[in-house]
């Protein structure tokens, strides 16, 4: 909303939810439900003042977003490329096809996680097809764990509304650092805005995300790697404008492709970025770019920059977080937002999909990121009762 404000541009707001926080109106929001994504879009593009762009702020809106766009007749990315990106099974098809770098992977109907498993070799990832957020995703290494995997990956699938009996994904476990690629596609080219590098392995057997920092600090060689696989992906999958994150992992055979999503990093992490002689939100140059806005420019305006996303230690009520002075007080530490109010229940991976909060910090160099996240996180206290 700030951003569109910045640029003085309209907004209208489609969600499933109501808007508390907005204070629009009723006039500029639009009741939707994703689940029903044709009768969304034609809410969407049937709303008066007709909308010049649809921009899709979450994975569960990319759909509406494109088909209402297309109702419409305004640029977008077609409908079949933006459901590939919400379907880890056709997206790894496109992208064989076209043989863009990725793991091994098999499908797997029920019952047939392990078998699958020992087809590609442990460790491998049992996967869901259509969540996010590391959502059931479960690293295996023996056939007992695959079978176990299983039958947690499809409750959690059952939890979130799908069919339990789909089939899953199953893939090699892929060694070495992750890296996120955040991206703008400019008729059909990627330009990359951002390479965050993941300090904290990602080595499951759940993969809960603590920390991007920017700018990334793997050798020049393997950034151009990065930026060309998740080029390779653009083009395989046939997503010719919008934002894009990606999700890398330089593995001991070169980089390879995890994941590819038709909109912008998730949650409040992209307050980590700012563009510019101004520093532009990545939300104001995603809206400038949909609407061919002029603008300051898409170099970033801060040496170095990162967040760190508070994981959730065990089940409960969070109860407290505490010390929250003592963190903000860490040199380098630029805000800290609490997103789960106390007394509220709270579930970790692979079930949940939420973060206690986030902790900001900018630095002249990645190192001094990563350090002042690390002393400001040591610096809390987290309470949750069983």
């Amino acid at each position: 909303m700030s951003a569109a404000s910045d640029l003085r541009v309209d907004l209208v707001i489609a969600s499933e939810g109501d808007l508390p926080m907005s204070g629009l109106g009723k006039s500029r929001s639009i009741t939707i439900d994703c689940m029903r994504p044709e009768w969304s879009a034609s809410r969407v593009a049937k709303h008066k003042p007709t909308p010049d762009v649809v921009i899709a702020a979450d994975d569960g809106g990319v759909e509406v977003a494109a088909m209402a766009s297309d109702m419409l007749g305004t640029p977008s990315n077609s409908i079949a490329a933006v459901a590939a990106t919400r379907d880890k099974a056709h997206m790894r098809g496109l992208l064989a096809n076209s043989n863009v770098a990725q793991p091994e992977f098999r499908l797997a109907r029920p019952g047939q996680v392990a078998a699958a498993a020992s087809a590609i070799g442990y460790p491998c990832v049992v996967k869901p097809r259509g969540l996010s957020a590391s959502r059931g995703v479960i690293r295996v290494d023996t056939v007992a764990e695959a079978d176990a995997a299983e039958t947690r990956t499809r409750a959690v699938i059952a939890n979130a509304g799908g069919d339990s009996d789909t089939t899953l994904l199953v893939e090699t476990f892929v060694p070495g650092p992750e890296v996120a690629v955040e991206g703008m596609v400019l008729n059909g080219e990627l330009v990359v805005l951002a390479l965050l590098d993941k300090p904290d392995p990602l080595d499951g057997p759940f993969f809960e995300e603590t920390m991007f920092v920017t700018p990334s600090r793997h050798d020049p060689a393997i950034q151009d790697e990065i930026e060309s696989v998740t080029a390779d992906a653009v083009r395989a999958i046939g997503l010719v404008t919008g934002p894009i994150h990606a999700e890398v992992r330089c593995g001991p055979h070169g980089v390879v492709l995890i994941e590819i999503a038709a909109r912008s990093i998730g949650g409040l992490c992209g307050r980590a970025l700012s563009f510019g002689l101004l520093g532009e939100s990545l939300e104001s140059v995603i809206i400038r770019s949909a609407l061919g806005l002029p603008g300051s420019g898409l170099d970033t305006a801060v040496p170095a920059t990162g967040v760190l996303m508070l994981p959730i230690p065990r089940a409960g009520t969070l109860t407290s977080i505490e010390g929250v002075d003592n963190a903000l007080a860490v040199d380098g530490v630029t805000e800290f937002d609490q997103t789960i109010p106390n007394g509220k229940t709270v579930v970790p991976l692979p079930e949940g999909d939420r973060y206690l909060g986030f902790l900001f910090a900018k630095a002249m160099t990645p190192d001094g990121v990563e350090d002042a996240l690390r002393t400001a996180h040591a610096a809390l206290t987290i309470t949750i009762e069983e």
